[in-house]
């Protein structure tokens, strides 16, 4: 489909975050006006301390522009969503050419009755004996059960297989499988989706992660009361430990759950955490691979993404799928214990999401995702020009010079911090008021990012690697 632009997309974002950049500089210089040094003033608390400050303010124009450029791409990215939500849900399946178009679905399925729904899960494992038993028993629990559950065990040199036929579930074993997880749930959905009928539904999960307690009721619920509904994804929550990098990782889940909720449950990745499908669009999704989508026809999976959540993602939206991510279907799963574990785990997201980019081109579809590329480059330039004119500022003064106005955006941005996290207790609220360290955890994904971005306009070769998993509290204290 894209076979050459898929190179060429770190390219692009890289020329088109660089020209977004010099437009700001533009913006600054356009204005005419001498630079001018400030002049700032003495204060004194009695002898005990003086100290200088500046209540100068930014220039009225400069201000309006940033504030005018960022409402406008923001509008731009929202308005676009909605009109492409709003197309497919009142566009017939003939004229839209999208064959899982919420009112295409409606009219082949009005008046057919296609059975109660039921929920499949499979749960891929590639060496997973340690923590396979807390997702199984999280499975136990559920307010509505799996009508089957199902371990797809991919290559496995442990005790995988036995753990999971000890707690009374059925083994799939792949064969011959080359190609990772894809491969194997590919080779297992093609066993399993001829069986399923239009209510039928599978969940694909993660061996290291636990559904809440309402998930499947909640999945349940809302793909009986919405027939056009293709997929139901959940919100993820970080496990307990790992110290202050686990912390940064639990705030930053934190804030993605609030800003799904915010959306009313629009989601932007179907996270391969925990996620229901519908069968149906699951079949429809490997009968267009090939021609309208990107991978090998026959294959709901494509193997050669390296985020094989985000592009069936993206696959199921270019569809015309219909899709959400509501408040109850929470997932505990697995953070990365260490900076090396996790440079490599957001390399790969970072990687697997701008290859999919190249896969699928510019479409309706992705602006979504293009935009967010183009927002984190902005945001790694705006983010180290800021560690740099303090450094520049450190170095260069005799004294330190407080600024009034940036110290209350300061605050504002503090508080911001502070109640998007809130929902993750005290440590949480904690770390976020500190601004810094979590600036540093920023800088660090940033530097992912690029690392990314470097790799793909170079055609530097991608890897997947599987993280192994340390053994429980439980098992190290036995």
């Amino acid at each position: 489909m894209h076979k050459h632009f898929g190179r060429l997309v770190g390219i692009l974002v890289i020329l088109i975050v660089a020209l977004a950049a010099a437009l700001l500089v533009w913006a600054l210089g356009a204005r005419g006006q001498p630079v001018q040094m400030w002049n700032p003033a003495e204060f004194h608390i009695g002898n005990l301390w003086t100290t200088f400050y500046s209540s100068e303010l930014p220039a009225l124009d400069i201000l309006l522009f940033a504030v005018t450029a960022a409402v406008v791409l923001v509008l731009l990215v929202v308005i676009g969503e909605r009109i492409v939500t709003l197309r497919y849900r009142r566009t017939p399946v003939q004229s839209s050419g999208r064959p899982l178009a919420p009112k295409g679905i409606m009219d082949r399925t009005r008046g057919v009755h296609a059975g109660p729904v039921t929920i499949s899960v499979l749960i891929p494992a590639h060496n997973e004996e340690r923590s396979l038993p807390e997702t199984l028993k999280a499975l136990d629990q559920q307010h509505f059960a799996p009508s089957r559950v199902i371990v797809v065990a991919d290559n496995c040199t442990d005790k995988t297989v036995e753990v999971a036929r000890q707690h009374g579930v059925e083994v799939f074993e792949s064969r011959d499988n080359i190609h990772k997880k894809g491969g194997a749930l590919n080779q297992a959905l093609s066993a399993l989706l001829p069986e399923l009928g239009d209510n039928d539904c599978v969940m694909v999960m993660d061996a290291d992660s636990q559904i809440g307690d309402h998930f499947l009721a909640t999945a349940r619920d809302r793909f009986t009361q919405d027939r056009a509904l293709c997929a139901v994804g959940g919100l993820f929550h970080g496990e307990e430990g790992h110290g202050l990098l686990g912390q940064f990782q639990r705030n930053e889940y934190t804030r993605y759950q609030r800003e799904i909720s915010r959306r009313n449950g629009r989601v932007f990745v179907l996270t391969g955490t925990a996620s229901v499908f519908r069968a149906s669009a699951l079949r429809e999704v490997a009968a267009c691979r090939g021609t309208v989508l990107p991978g090998r026809r026959g294959d709901v999976y494509d193997t050669a993404a390296l985020t094989e959540d985000n592009e069936l993602t993206i696959a199921l939206k270019t569809l015309g799928a219909l899709t959400t991510s509501p408040e109850p279907c929470t997932v505990v799963t697995e953070l990365m214990p260490t900076w090396k574990m996790l440079w490599a785990q957001r390399l790969r997201w970072q990687r697997g999401a701008l290859e999919n980019l190249g896969a699928y081109g510019v479409t309706p579809q992705t602006m979504r995702y293009w935009a967010q590329q183009i927002g984190i480059g902005y945001g790694v330039i705006a983010l180290f020009s800021y560690f740099a004119l303090m450094l520049i500022m450190l170095v260069s003064m005799d004294t330190w010079v407080w600024f009034p106005f940036w110290m209350l955006l300061g605050a504002l941005f503090a508080v911001e911090r502070v109640v998007t996290a809130w929902q993750g207790g005290w440590r949480a609220r904690i770390v976020a008021a500190l601004v810094i360290p979590e600036l540093v955890y920023d800088a660090f994904l940033d530097l992912a990012f690029l690392k990314g971005v470097a790799d793909i306009a170079f055609a530097r070769r991608a890897e997947w690697k599987h993280v192994e998993h340390a053994a429980t509290s439980k098992e190290t204290s036995s």
